[in-house]
């Protein structure tokens, strides 16, 4: 599924709180999306300078291949894990 940034979500990151809300129970739905956007911010900031290191000592060839290795192995494991939800439906 290809997702298309929108105005109010410049990185397309709307498919993916989506699916936090929706797994999550609503007393604790604004505390699950809260920690999920924290830890993909921190992912953001320490992933570009994790890269820029990378290409630093191994050229940007290598950076980028890791990059595309992380990206593929990111998505097999969501593929695995991460199950629809749909409320109402059995």
């Amino acid at each position: 599924m290809k997702t298309t940034p929108t105005a109010a979500t410049p990185t397309g990151t709307a498919p993916t709180d989506a699916a936090v809300s929706d797994h999550a129970h609503p007393a604790w739905r604004a505390n699950a999306l809260g920690a999920y956007r924290f830890w993909r911010d921190i992912g953001y900031a320490v992933g570009a300078l994790l890269a820029g290191v990378l290409a630093d000592t191994l050229g940007l060839g290598t950076t980028v291949i890791a990059a595309a290795v992380l990206t593929a192995a990111s998505g097999l494991l969501a593929a695995r894990w991460l199950t629809e939800h749909r409320p109402g439906l059995r």
